[in-house]
């Protein structure tokens, strides 16, 4: 206990949570990408592989990786793509759609579409009420084929193919495709979501779709139910850590922990939060475990605060200039090197600098490795956001 009377829970402790509520401790790990993504409440989405790489690793068998995600993200749409937290494109369980979008989606989609409105009014582009005509078009046309890319919705609507200049005379200028920024805000909006890509399930060329339809619940109670669930797969957690994941407002996050009554519990960073009823100790793994992680792994990206499982010194090599983190290497709850794939398929890691975990924890890494390699076979990999280990590793 702290002096204020709250439990304290150390960094051993939110290792061993870690492990557990995040699938990555063997007994731990989920029978469908269904559970991992429900674990996890959401899986970046931005860059596409790393949503199979995510699930994969978490899954008790493997070999299923791609068949599952492929059924679960495109035939059963029992997972969805779209505009998530922090305007960052996320992969979670379609029933979180409307609190998704409740919760995060609503400001960001009201900021966005003024921002398209005014770059149309300054380049002298049409107004306001020829977009809604072209927006009310497009979308039914994608109603209509239930899936279609901005080149095929633009033959159904030729609007969309309209140009015009953005920033003129600006060191920046550029031409904008009205299909392209549209398809942007409608995603944002909560209207279409991302289908299934071009090509194999690492492409980054996607089909747009109609949004899973879902109610419009009020802001404060979807905050709420989104902290809830975030805390339950992540707590304890800082308020400066739920700021930094949701995207809200200070204010925003004290509302949504004093909703759901969270309590407060002592971290070595300061205050920590979780779940009512959340507070008790937690036991670690039966054994201990190893994982190779994606680029912009939710893990890794979990917490703005990462000192207790990612060393600063390993900062440098792991991460990009913009603060995405590429694949890393764990053991026991912590992030002890990186990993990347070479041109010939082969998989690669490599422990940082100072790094002696021995030779148990090694061959375990190895055995992710190869593990990694059964599933992935001949398919090559390369992070959309590369950082300096993972280049090297992968030259």
């Amino acid at each position: 206990m702290d002096d204020g009377g709250r439990r304290h829970i150390g960094t051993a402790e939110r290792r061993h949570r870690l492990a557990l509520r995040q699938r990555l401790a063997g007994a731990a790990r989920a029978g469908s990408p269904e559970e991992v993504a429900g674990s996890l409440v959401a899986l970046h989405g931005t860059d596409p592989a790393a949503v199979h790489l995510a699930v994969g690793a978490r899954l008790a068998d493997a070999a299923k990786t791609v068949g599952e995600t492929e059924r679960a993200l495109y035939e059963d749409g029992a997972l969805v793509r779209m505009h998530g937290m922090r305007h960052t494109v996320f992969v979670f369980p379609t029933g979180l759609t409307a609190v998704v979008h409740a919760s995060t989606g609503r400001t960001v989609a009201a900021r966005e579409r003024a921002r398209l409105l005014k770059n149309m009014a300054a380049a002298g582009a049409p107004d306001a009420a020829w977009l809604t005509e072209v927006e009310e078009s497009a979308l039914a046309a994608l109603a209509r084929r239930g899936q279609a890319t901005a080149a095929e919705l633009a033959r159904d609507e030729p609007r969309l193919k309209e140009q015009y200049v953005y920033a003129a005379g600006k060191s920046y200028e550029g031409v904008h495709t009205v299909s392209t920024q549209l398809l942007r805000v409608l995603g944002v909006e909560g209207k279409v979501v991302r289908g299934r890509p071009l090509g194999s399930w690492t492409s980054s060329q996607f089909r747009w779709a109609p949004a899973p339809e879902h109610p419009e619940l009020d802001p404060g109670e979807a905050q709420a139910e989104l902290l809830r669930r975030w805390l339950t797969a992540c707590g304890p957690a800082t308020e400066d850590d739920l700021k930094w994941w949701t995207g809200w407002r200070v204010t925003e996050v004290r509302r949504a922990l004093t909703a759901i009554g969270a309590e407060t519990v002592s971290l070595d960073e300061g205050t920590g939060y979780v779940v009512s009823g959340d507070t008790g100790p937690v036991a670690g793994p039966a054994e201990p475990w190893a994982a190779l992680l994606p680029a912009l792994d939710p893990t890794a990206m979990g917490w703005q605060q990462r000192d207790w499982y990612l060393a600063p010194g390993l900062r440098p090599m792991l991460f990009d200039r913009s603060g995405n983190v590429g694949p890393t290497v764990w053991w026991n709850g912590r992030v002890v090197g990186g990993w990347a794939q070479r041109a010939d398929g082969e998989i690669v890691w490599r422990l940082a600098a100072g790094e002696d975990i021995g030779g148990d924890a090694e061959a375990a890494i190895g055995t992710e490795a190869e593990r990694l390699s059964s599933w992935v076979g001949t398919t090559r990999i390369t992070p959309r956001f590369r950082t300096p280990l993972e280049r090297e590793l992968s030259a």
